[in-house]
C-alpha cells in the first residue's frame, strides 16, 4: 500500500484555502448588511479546522516528488473533495438546500459545468451569487494547471502530445511547471480584469460585471438571473462571446504570447479547427434561422453566434431558449456540445485536437486499404503522430461513448424521459451546462430532477472533468497492487 500522507496533506491545504477563500463571499454580506454573513462564517471555520488538521496530520509524509498513484489520487480526490465543502455555504445560507442540491451546485461550479438547481437567482443574497462566480473561477484555472500540468504525465486520453507541444516548447523560458502554471494563473487573472472591464463599459454593475466575468472566463456559465444573458443588451453577447473564445485557446499559447512568440498560437492546428468549426455552426444555425423561422439578419447571426459558442466552449450562458428555433439547430447545437473546445483550455467536452487526431487516424486506415504495401503515418501539426497517443485517443472515445450510454441508462432507471436522460448523461459528461427538453433546457433548470439523478449527474461532472481516465484507473485491481 502506497502512501497516502502526501495526497492528504496536499488536499488539506486546498480544503482550508477554500475556506479562506469564503472570508470575501462573507465580507460582501456584512458590507450589505443583509444577515446572511454567518452562512459564511460557519462553513469557512469547518472546512479550515477540517483541512489545516488533514494537513498538519498528514505534513510528516510530504517527499519531493508524487509517485504515479499519489497523482491519480490527488488529482480526483481534490476535486471530490472541494465541492463537499464548496457546498456549505448553500446549506447554512439563504437557499437552504439541502445537502444533495447543494453538492450538485458546488460539483457544477467546481468543474464549471454550469447546471443549476437554484432558481430565483435575483433573490439571492450578493455574498452568495459571488461564491457561485468564485467557485467557477477557482475551477477554470484548476482545470487548466491539471490539464498543463498532470493530465500529459498520466498519458490521459491522448493528452501526452502536448508535452513537446508545450512544455519543451517554453521549458527553455520557464524550466518548471510551477512556474508555468504561475503564469497561466496571471494570464488568467489578466484575462478576466479585462473581461469584467468591458462589461462595466457596456453597462453592467461593478457586481454583475465581476461575476460575470469570473464565468466567462472560466467557460462556466454561471449567472446572476434567471434569464441568464438575455437580461442583457445585445452589446453584451458579442463580448462575452469574445471572451468565451479566448478562453477556449490553449493557455500554453498565450504564455509563449507574452514571451514574444506569436507563431505557436497562430499556427496551433487545434486553434485553426476550432474556428473553422465555430464559423461553419454558427453559419449554419443562422441561416436556417433567417430562412426557417424569419429571423432578422442581425439577431440571427447574433444569437447563433452567441449560444453556439457558449454550447460548443461549454460555458452554458442562453441569451435565448433554443429549443424553439426548430429540432434542426437543436440537433446541431446539442452535437456542437461535445466537441469542445482546444486542449490546456477552460473549455470542456472531448477537445478538438481528439477528433483531429481521430479524422487522421481514418484517412491513414482508408489509404492502407487502397495500397496495402503503402506506410501512411498519421500526422498532427505536420508531425508524425505516435501509435500510443493514438491508443490513448481511441480509448477515450471508446470510454465517453460507454460511459455516455451507461449514464443514460441509469438516468432513465430514475425515471428521466429519454430526452433528458441522454441530454443530461451528455452536459454532464461533457460540463456543458443546459441539457435539452422544457426540463433541463436553456429555459430550465436541474432543481426538478430526483435525488438519485442528482447523485449520477454529480458524479458524471466530476469523471468529465478528469478527462475520464483519471477517475476510471482508480476502480482497477492492478492500480492499488501497483
Amino acid at each position: 500500500m502506497f502512501d497516502l500522507r502526501p495526497v492528504g496533506y496536499v488536499i488539506g491545504l486546498l480544503v482550508a484555502a477554500l475556506g479562506a477563500s469564503m472570508l470575501v463571499p462573507m465580507a460582501l454580506d456584512l458590507i450589505a448588511g443583509n444577515g446572511h454573513w454567518p452562512a459564511f462564517l460557519e462553513s469557512a471555520i469547518l472546512s479550515g479546522l477540517v483541512g489545516g488538521l488533514t494537513a498538519i496530520a498528514c505534513a510528516n509524509g510530504v517527499g519531493d516528488r508524487l509517485n504515479i498513484q499519489q497523482t491519480f489520487l490527488l488529482t480526483t480526490g481534490v476535486w471530490l473533495a472541494l465541492p463537499v465543502f464548496a457546498a456549505l455555504p448553500f446549506v447554512f445560507g439563504a437557499t437552504e438546500a439541502r445537502y444533495v442540491d447543494a453538492f450538485f451546485e458546488a460539483m457544477s461550479g467546481l468543474t464549471t459545468t454550469g447546471s443549476t438547481v437554484f432558481t430565483g437567482l435575483e433573490t439571492l443574497p450578493p455574498g452568495l451569487l459571488l461564491w457561485r462566480g468564485m467557485m467557477q473561477w477557482f475551477g477554470g484555472v484548476g482545470i487548466i494547471v491539471v490539464a498543463m500540468v498532470f493530465l500529459p504525465e498520466l498519458r490521459i486520453g491522448g493528452m501526452q502530445i502536448f508535452r513537446s507541444e508545450g512544455f519543451d516548447t517554453i521549458g527553455k523560458i520557464l524550466p518548471r511547471a510551477t512556474q508555468i502554471a504561475s503564469r497561466i494563473s496571471v494570464i488568467y487573472l489578466g484575462l478576466t480584469g479585462a473581461c469584467a472591464l468591458t462589461y462595466l463599459i457596456l453597462g453592467m454593475t461593478g457586481f454583475d460585471a465581476v461575476v460575470h466575468a469570473m464565468t466567462t472566463v472560466a467557460t462556466g456559465g454561471f449567472a446572476n438571473s434567471d434569464a441568464s444573458f438575455g437580461a442583457f443588451p445585445a452589446a453584451m453577447e458579442y463580448a462575452a462571446t469574445l471572451f468565451m473564445l479566448l478562453a477556449a485557446l490553449p493557455f500554453v499559447r498565450y504564455v509563449q504570447l507574452v514571451a514574444g512568440t506569436a507563431r505557436p498560437l497562430l499556427h496551433d492546428p487545434q486553434v485553426r479547427a476550432f474556428f473553422a468549426t465555430v464559423a461553419v455552426i454558427v453559419l449554419i444555425i443562422a441561416t436556417w434561422k433567417m430562412i426557417a423561422i424569419d429571423t432578422p439578419g442581425e439577431e440571427s447571426l447574433r444569437k447563433s453566434l452567441f449560444n453556439t459558442v457558449s454550447i460548443i466552449t461549454g460555458t452554458g450562458y442562453a441569451s435565448a431558449d433554443y429549443m424553439l428555433w426548430g429540432a434542426f439547430p437543436v440537433v446541431v447545437l446539442f452535437f456542437a456540445g461535445l466537441i469542445g473546445g482546444c486542449a490546456g483550455s477552460t473549455a470542456c467536452s472531448i477537445k478538438v485536437f481528439r477528433y483531429q487526431l481521430l479524422i487522421a487516424s481514418i484517412v491513414a486506415q482508408i489509404r492502407r486499404i487502397h495500397s496495402p504495401h503503402g506506410m501512411f503515418t498519421p500526422r498532427y501539426g505536420g508531425k508524425p503522430v505516435t501509435e500510443d497517443v493514438l491508443s490513448s485517443v481511441m480509448a477515450f472515445f471508446v470510454m465517453f461513448t460507454v460511459s455516455l450510454g451507461i449514464l443514460s441508462v441509469l438516468l432513465a432507471l430514475t425515471g428521466l424521459d429519454f430526452i433528458t436522460s441522454v441530454s443530461g448523461a451528455a452536459t454532464a459528461l461533457g460540463n456543458i451546462g443546459p441539457g435539452l427538453g422544457d426540463q433541463i433546457g436553456p429555459a430550465g433548470n436541474f432543481a426538478g430532477l430526483n435525488d438519485t439523478a442528482k447523485w449520477i449527474l454529480s458524479a458524471a461532472m466530476l469523471i468529465g472533468r478528469l478527462e475520464l481516465m483519471v477517475v476510471f484507473a482508480l476502480f482497477t485491481v492492478r492500480f492499488w497492487r501497483a
